[in-house]
């Protein structure tokens, strides 16, 4: 299902043309498409729907307040890794009693948060963590809900800095040390072990990882049982892998397969927290030629969307669809590949950094001041991750169902960029 289309040599999203939200709202602009990400949730839930699974949408991957709402009317819950996107799914509207918390440093002031809203579990990251949240939920008289995060030593073949279930990553602990952790929690009338939670990484475009992580938590499960520990839940992550290329990624229903057998043998309730895969394909950044130029043997076309609105390129040498908004040629299906009628350029931002760029070498059509340019698949961690660096105002963002076009973050302005900013005393 893709809902950002050309139809007669113009990109819409939905039923609406781009170049009409480009003239409208300005340009660095954010649109998604509110029935590609209610799609893409829909399709996680039904792959998965022998076992009832509750899906939480990993927050960290798109925050937009309009977002969260759209999915929480879906049925969606959410994944949260700070307090801050906890603050949003309550306005959002979620019933916190379905929210997972994840994330290796929570802060007290967290944890009573979380324990005030009655959260459905803490994915437990460290020992240490596991003392902290026993100590705080005593103190407010409260039996603190934890799964504990095990550290499978699954290498899921993904980018070194977005990988999390090796040894010597920074997240959970040694599978190894499940027995002793489980007993410190039955010991302790502060915590309820409500199961275990394993992430792998993410992009994962191949079953394997999560076959392997399925079966190391059967197991796992089974012999928590044995102890008599009451673990009802598998908590798998997310990490489901996205089409930035076309075709690279299964389809939810692939990860299903290898998943189901092992959480209906477990007799479990199953979690899982996908984010990228929910809004990856989803969203797109549009951005306006300002200059081209030629130097040392190169063509570089500069736009104005940059490094601080999608960091993804610079940080993970990541690959993004990019072609015009209004082409002259149709869009290809290989955008690596030499194109006839295109000449290989560099895409790059206005910001002072040799790695400012959104694409390297890529065979794009000729272009010129005012042409509109569209980076897919920038739905997942684009906004989330940007700055103001260089003192850039961030772009607004829209979302459109249909015909219909909703505003649903303003474009900052150079006084919001010194709004919470005071002057030292002399």
């Amino acid at each position: 299902m893709e809902l950002f289309q050309y139809k007669n040599n113009e990109l819409y999203c939905e039923d609406v043309k781009v170049a009409d939200l480009a003239k409208e709202f300005g340009t660095p602009l954010w649109v998604y498409s509110a029935n590609k990400i209610l799609h893409e949730y829909r399709a996680i839930q039904d792959a998965f729907e022998e076992v009832d699974p509750v899906v939480c949408y990993s927050v960290k991957s798109n925050s937009n307040l309009s977002i969260l709402r759209l999915l929480n009317g879906a049925g969606c819950s959410f994944d949260v890794v700070s307090g801050g996107e906890l603050y949003r799914v309550q306005h959002a509207g979620a019933d916190t009693t379905r929210v997972v918390f994840a994330g290796v440093g929570k802060t007290d002031a967290e944890i009573r948060q979380a324990l005030g809203q009655n959260i459905l579990m803490f994915n437990v990251e460290s020992e240490a963590e596991l003392d902290a949240i026993s100590r705080i939920a005593a103190s407010m008289n409260r039996v603190a809900p934890v799964a504990l995060r095990l550290n499978p030593d699954i290498d899921a073949k993904t980018h070194a800095k977005t990988t999390t279930g090796k040894k010597g990553n920074k997240f959970g602990m040694d599978i190894e040390r499940h027995n002793a952790l489980a007993d410190k929690v039955l010991a302790d009338p502060n915590l309820e072990l409500r199961g275990i939670h394993m992430h792998l990484g993410s992009p994962i475009n191949t079953t394997d990882p999560y076959e392997a992580a399925a079966k190391k938590a059967l197991e796992v499960v089974t012999e928590l049982r044995a102890k008599g520990h009451q673990t009802n839940w598998v908590n798998l992550g997310g990490g489901f892998g996205l089409n930035y290329r076309g075709t690279e990624a299964p389809p939810a229903t692939e990860y299903a397969k290898v998943i189901l057998p092992y959480i209906k043998e477990a007799e479990c309730r199953l979690a899982l927290e996908p984010g990228r895969s929910v809004c990856g394909n989803a969203g797109a950044l549009i951005s306006e030629v300002i200059f081209t130029k030629r130097e040392g043997g190169k063509l570089f076309v500069i736009q104005d969307a940059a490094m601080n609105d999608l960091v993804r390129p610079a940080m993970y040498d990541s690959f993004h669809r990019i072609w015009p908004v209004n082409p002259k040629l149709a869009p290809p299906t290989d955008y690596e590949a030499e194109i006839e009628g295109c000449e290989a350029t560099d895409v790059v931002g206005p910001i002072c950094e040799s790695g400012d760029y959104l694409a390297k070498g890529r065979h794009l059509p000729p272009l010129q001041r005012g042409d509109l340019l569209c980076t897919f698949s920038a739905g997942a961690y684009g906004t989330v991750m940007s700055s103001n660096y260089n003192s850039r105002p961030r772009g607004a963002e829209v979302l459109v169902k249909g015909s219909d076009v909703q505003l649903i973050r303003k474009r900052e302005s150079y006084a919001d960029l010194i709004e919470h900013e005071l002057f030292a005393l002399k």
